[in-house]
């Protein structure tokens, strides 16, 4: 067990309706596109897999995918989506958790290696990536950027979402690195339900860093999935390491 706060039923419930527009096909084309390059003829394989959000589309696509997932309640719902033939899944932690076979890529989407609540977590999580690389394969993950140049001296939250049902902000730590998401939603029936989450931050550089200690190499750092360019003013990035062959 790593110190990954873990989804609770009602949460796995609504999680797909809640990511209904990043869940769209059109939204996932160029994140699965970009997937299935790299996988190519290999097999794939989903840290933190959650509801399959992107690890279903990406098996219809016929890539071979598995993953592994430390949410019961997360799992129960993505099994209704797939079958166990048609996309093994594991219970477990990222960071620890080892499935049979070699894989030409594992890959770790949307923020999730923030879940991990410290740096030696981490590093474990690229060594687990490592170890389930193929010779040649690559681990890719998209994460944000902190956006700690949005914090004003004395200042420590930041809003990311101010819409009509639903306010989010993060709070940080600066010290531990840490930060706090913070979601006030507004439910179907008028009342707001208050939810958090709390968070490592890691700079790309940070993550490179990781990746050497695991024996990978970076190999590509792009700003999204369509690849376009990353720079100093990216708010998020997804970045490649290879595995030596």
């Amino acid at each position: 067990m790593t110190s990954s706060e873990l989804w609770t039923r009602a949460t796995a419930e609504r999680y797909d309706t809640e990511e209904a527009e990043s869940s769209s096909a059109a939204a996932l084309a160029p994140t699965l596109a970009f997937l299935a390059e790299l996988a190519r003829e290999g097999r794939a394989l989903e840290f933190a897999i959650g509801t399959g959000r992107v690890g279903v589309p990406l098996r219809e696509r016929g890539v071979r995918v598995a993953g592994i997932e430390l949410s019961e309640h997360m799992a129960a719902v993505l099994r209704r989506k797939v079958d166990e033939d048609t996309l093994p899944l594991t219970i477990g932690d990222m960071a620890t958790t080892v499935v049979p076979g070699e894989f030409a890529l594992v890959y770790l989407v949307y923020n999730t290696i923030s879940n991990l609540l410290t740096q030696d977590e981490q590093v474990e999580c690229f060594r687990n990536a490592a170890r389930h690389l193929r010779p040649g394969g690559r681990f890719v993950i998209e994460l944000g950027v902190p956006p700690l140049r949005s914090l004003p001296p004395g200042q420590v939250a930041v809003p990311f979402d101010v819409s009509e049902r639903h306010l989010g902000f993060d709070t940080f730590d600066l010290v531990e690195q840490m930060l706090v998401s913070h979601h006030f939603t507004r439910d179907d029936d008028g009342q707001y339900r208050r939810d958090n989450s709390r968070h490592r931050y890691a700079w790309p550089a940070e993550l490179d860093l990781m990746a050497r200690i695991a024996g990978l190499e970076l190999e590509r750092r792009v700003a999204d999935w369509d690849g376009s360019a990353f720079t100093q003013d990216s708010a998020k990035h997804i970045s490649v390491w290879r595995k030596p062959a």
